[in-house]
């Protein structure tokens, strides 16, 4: 069975086990945990936030530790880093996974690692979704504004989320805006088939340039997972591509099928990227095709999740029906 984490929390707790944010862009922090204030939150902030140095907030040691106390420290309901990074995976073999217990950890990018890690070890729910420092301005557009609604959805309940009406094709930090992602891209859910799609299992997944690397630890062992806390349950996995060519991705892919990841799978989500860039005329598009007949799977692409935002929160472990027609995508998720 899967472990849901409470749905009443108070404070939220801000470590950085990946990147931290330096000196010259503490205001971002700054006005993200106000905003959080203005809601009624309280803020916890560790050390390893306000830091960054050689690509990490610090040694890999003191991230561990700062997660591990934030998580078994019972004044703190959730936990909320900054933002992603690039060296978190240093830091797993300094937790013990067998004192964490059921809080919500949510974050994108080098944290869905650490999220997949939690939940394959553990068989407790994390959230992927928006970061803190993203919802800094003064609104939320529609889709990034459910994270707080999903982490609220309590055990045997249900939640649904739909696709957004806009994405954001590029950043512009020369002119802010108020619910800081610049919306302006119609978005629509696309197909392999090209018809619709519906189907539903127990979501896996994250940012594959990251999880990919669990693949032989300890940390990745998707089929013990199953056999476990999910017996017999088919997997949906979401995934997003933050920086690889299509060959890599290909590459990537292959190997989580070698490892077993796309045993008993129901489908595979992909979200937007600005990467894909094709090799030698071979396009993310063909890969796409290429994948979904190798498998026997439907896929679905171009969906809200990753580095494209916005992005809808999906929940490692839950049970979830995805619907995909017209351009348009609903996400049901059950906290079962």
């Amino acid at each position: 069975m899967i472990r849901y984490p409470a749905i009443m929390f108070t404070t939220m707790g801000i470590t950085a086990p990946s990147s931290g944010v330096g000196p010259e862009q503490h205001s971002l922090l700054e006005q993200a945990i106000a905003r959080q204030q203005e809601k009624g939150f309280k803020v916890v902030t560790g050390d390893t936030a306000w830091t960054q140095e050689f690509a990490k907030s610090a040694p890999a040691k003191k991230r561990a530790d700062e997660f591990m106390d934030m998580m078994n420290n019972t004044d703190i309901d959730f936990i909320f880093p900054p933002w992603g990074g690039e060296l978190l995976i240093e830091i797993l073999e300094y937790l013990d996974f067998s004192k964490i217990q059921p809080k919500w950890v949510l974050g994108y990018s080098d944290l869905s690692l650490l999220l997949l890690a939690i939940t394959l070890k553990t068989g407790i729910a994390t959230a992927h979704g928006t970061n803190i420092v993203d919802l800094r301005g003064k609104t939320s557009d529609e889709t990034t504004d459910r994270w707080l609604s999903v982490l609220k959805t309590g055990q045997g309940e249900t939640i649904a989320q739909s696709s957004s009406k806009y994405y954001q094709k590029q950043w512009n930090h020369a002119e802010p805006s108020p619910v800081v992602f610049h919306l302006t891209e119609p978005t629509e859910w696309k197909t392999v088939s090209g018809s619709s799609e519906t189907f539903s299992g127990r979501l896996l997944g994250g940012c594959i340039d990251v999880i990919r690397h669990l693949i032989g630890t300890p940390y990745g062992e998707v089929r013990a997972f199953r056999d476990e806390h999910i017996p017999e349950e088919p997997v949906i996995w979401y995934l997003e591509n933050c920086e690889m060519s299509v060959a890599d991705l290909k590459r990537s892919l292959t190997g989580m099928k070698y490892a077993g990841w796309f045993e008993n799978c129901a489908g595979i989500l992909f979200g937007r990227s600005g990467a894909n860039e094709p090799v030698e005329g071979y396009t993310v598009e063909m890969m796409y095709q290429d994948l979904a007949e190798d498998l026997s799977l439907p896929i679905a692409y171009d969906i809200d999740l990753g580095h494209v935002p916005p992005q809808i929160t999906f929940v490692n472990g839950a049970h979830a029906e995805i619907q995909v027609a017209e351009g348009k995508g609903t996400v049901i998720q059950e906290f079962r």
